[in-house]
């Protein structure tokens, strides 16, 4: 499985975010690295397909080539700003999302409720979760969709210390099995070992 980014950039008015970015991404952990306000979710949002770019081109193979408007089929997403479905309960919420997605590794929703550390919530609707209950929900159905590609934007935000452990863990028990990237300019947010692009040199000379 292959992503491929070929002189993209992004601008928002007269302004380049980043530019003359190309990167081929095969399966492994990438680290998108830089200060506030570099771009890092920008470029994330471009490479998932959410925002388009204002240069170059983005391609996605699997076996065959997928058009970007079928990409969203083969990818997930857990980020701060993303919104969840606040009125439904989490056993609610999980059956939703996996009526469009399978789950890792052949597990039952029933099994994700203890694999999240969540069952002593699965009765709540989601407007009653904590900030670190919703992010650990967000986390829990990325690393458990059976898809190719995962995208982590400031994966840490609102854990707790135990919050953080679980992350490390999932993250241990998913890395290999996917193409993982990880928007932080927190170097605990991503294995060291990752491949890691520092974004503003990808606006230098602009």
């Amino acid at each position: 499985m292959t992503l491929t980014a070929d002189n993209l950039g992004k601008r928002f008015n007269r302004e380049w975010i980043f530019r003359n970015f190309s990167y081929s991404f095969t399966k492994g952990v990438y680290a998108i690295t830089g200060p506030n306000g570099s771009g890092k979710s920008t470029l994330l949002q471009v490479l998932w397909g959410q925002l388009p770019a204002s240069q170059g081109s983005i391609s996605y193979q699997l076996d065959r080539p997928i058009p970007i408007e079928d990409v969203h089929h083969n990818l997930v997403i857990a980020a701060p700003y993303m919104e969840l479905i606040e009125e439904l309960t989490l056993d609610e919420f999980l059956k939703f999302h996996f009526s469009f997605k399978s789950i890792r590794q052949n597990k039952s929703v029933e099994e994700l409720y203890d694999l999240m550390e969540l069952g002593h919530a699965r009765g709540k609707s989601i407007s009653q979760f904590s900030s670190g209950m919703k992010q650990r929900l967000k986390l829990g159905i990325a690393f458990f969709s059976e898809v190719e590609w995962i995208f982590l934007d400031e994966p840490t935000t609102n854990l707790d210390k135990p919050g953080v452990a679980w992350y490390w863990k999932v993250f241990e028990q998913i890395a290999g099995n996917a193409s993982i990237f990880v928007g932080s300019n927190l170097e605990n947010e991503y294995p060291q070992d990752a491949v890691k692009i520092y974004l503003p040199d990808y606006k230098k000379g602009y």
